[in-house]
């Protein structure tokens, strides 16, 4: 990053990429501890994760309210202009995976006294795995202005929409073979439908990093594979 000649420009500017790199650790740990909540049936650690997600809402009204005053102080272009609007935008995407994670953690409170079948479970956690490697993969190139590994993550996406799909098929059977499995299924759709929408908020942030370093918006179609429709199963729980 370039240099300017009033010093507090360039201490803006790093304060804007000191908070997104503290959402990212915040956003990366409440999905790490969401999943974990849910393999190990840990309530207090669920509703660690749900107080977490107030942090993010700070930060993320913070990095909007100096990134607007920047712009209006500065009035920066080019580059300067492009950093300052991607902070808005990953910061807005951040605080949806916080929110995601806490409608995780949220369920695992809601089906803590039901028995739960430990393969699906896993499952879910797999899937987890990914998109924890996804957005700590995608961070580490926004940190870096490294658009390639920003677009290896682009390209990663597609298989998580299939993995998605696969439990999905896997949960809807288990529920037909017993209805008694029906209720913490269901909750568990939701779980894994959360999990996959964080992998689209890593998505939208490495096409805001393909933004940032070339003024380019990507133009190819997203890679998608989410065949199923969750949105008659149950009514999700809100952030």
């Amino acid at each position: 990053m370039s240099d300017h000649i009033v010093k507090s420009y360039d201490n803006d500017l790093e304060d804007l990429r000191r908070s997104i790199s503290e959402m990212g650790g915040v956003a990366e740990k409440m999905m790490t501890e969401a999943t974990d909540a849910l393999v190990r049936r840990d309530t207090v650690l669920a509703q660690n994760v749900i107080v977490a997600d107030k942090r993010l809402d700070v930060l993320q009204r913070e990095i909007e309210e100096r990134s607007v005053l920047l712009i209006a102080r500065r009035q920066p272009l080019a580059i300067d202009l492009r950093e300052t609007i991607s902070a808005i935008r990953v910061s807005g995407d951040l605080e949806r995976i916080g929110d995601l994670a806490k409608n995780i953690a949220k369920r695992v409170v809601a089906i803590s006294d039901q028995a739960q079948p430990q393969k699906i479970v896993l499952g879910v956690q797999h899937m987890s795995d990914l998109v924890q490697e996804q957005l700590k993969d995608v961070l580490d190139a926004y940190g870096s202005r490294d658009t390639k590994a920003a677009h290896d993550v682009w390209e990663r996406d597609g298989a998580i929409d299939a993995l998605y799909n696969s439990l999905f098929r896997e949960l809807l059977t288990y529920m037909m073979e017993d209805p008694r499995n029906i209720s913490f299924c269901t909750h568990l759709l939701f779980c894994a439908k959360n999990v996959e929408r964080i992998g689209d908020h890593t998505t939208n942030i490495a096409e805001t990093i393909h933004y940032l370093v070339t003024g380019e918006t990507l133009t190819t179609e997203r890679p998608k594979n989410d065949a199923s429709n969750y949105a008659t199963i149950s009514p999700q729980i809100s952030a």
